[in-house]
């Protein structure tokens, strides 16, 4: 009997690990498409599982979340690292918040995580105060070589960043894939100690486009759907 039991127990545990990983490959890829409050009923049918299983194995959306962005939010952080190692601060600086903002571009339920609060989520906090450490560190040391502006703080950094971060799905659905580079560099100029900028990449947005940016503006939600 006991025989009879085990081997029915492990291809039941085959099944549920197997469930798991659908539902975390779904959930990244409806995330991604519409944001985090994508409603778990098409995460579930993209899985090709119940309501019931979605539930039995993420009971809220904090853990699905949690499970779909931790190895995500640790790629962060070694931006963060690499940009902290760099040789000038500027250089650092730079590349981290472009390596930042492929992402936020590309990634509609990364964008939500990194720019509006969700609490419970502990890889989120480490990575936010990961992000907020790195930035505090490459500003003091772009201030020591001359190349940040003396009276930047990091909170006006994190504020501006969340702002255009927000903003970022807006232009590259009315725009351009790229179009986010332009307020990027106009906010990097903004910071820089140097009289003379370098020249703006990507053409302007046209009347049309910005009216079709402004009109995307607004939570990244999917319409309908539970969303606990």
């Amino acid at each position: 009997m006991n025989a009879g039991t085990d081997s029915g127990t492990a291809p039941r545990r085959r099944d549920a690990r197997r469930n798991r990983e659908l539902l975390v490959e779904a959930a990244h890829d409806v995330f991604r498409e519409q944001g985090l409050e994508a409603p778990l009923d098409v995460i579930a049918r993209r899985a090709g599982v119940g309501n019931a299983t979605l539930y039995r194995h993420f009971p809220t959306r904090v853990a699905l979340v949690d499970a779909v962005f931790r190895e995500p939010l640790g790629d962060t952080m070694t931006a963060g690292e690499e940009a902290r190692a760099a040789t000038e601060a500027w250089t650092g600086l730079t590349g981290y918040l472009d390596a930042v903002f492929t992402v936020l571009a590309t990634d509609r339920g990364t964008n939500d995580l990194m720019t509006t609060p969700l609490r419970g989520i502990d890889a989120l906090d480490a990575v936010h105060a990961h992000n907020r450490r790195t930035l505090e560190l490459l500003l003091d040391r772009g201030r020591s070589e001359g190349t940040v502006r003396p009276d930047v703080t990091a909170e006006d950094v994190l504020f501006a960043l969340a702002a255009l971060g927000r903003a970022v799905p807006a232009l590259t659905t009315a725009a351009a894939p790229d179009a986010w580079r332009r307020p990027l560099a106009l906010f990097l100029d903004s910071l820089r100690s140097s009289p003379t900028p370098p020249p703006l990449p990507s053409p302007a947005l046209t009347p049309e486009q910005l009216g079709d940016v402004l009109g995307e503006l607004g939570p990244h939600r999917s319409s309908g759907g539970p969303t606990a």
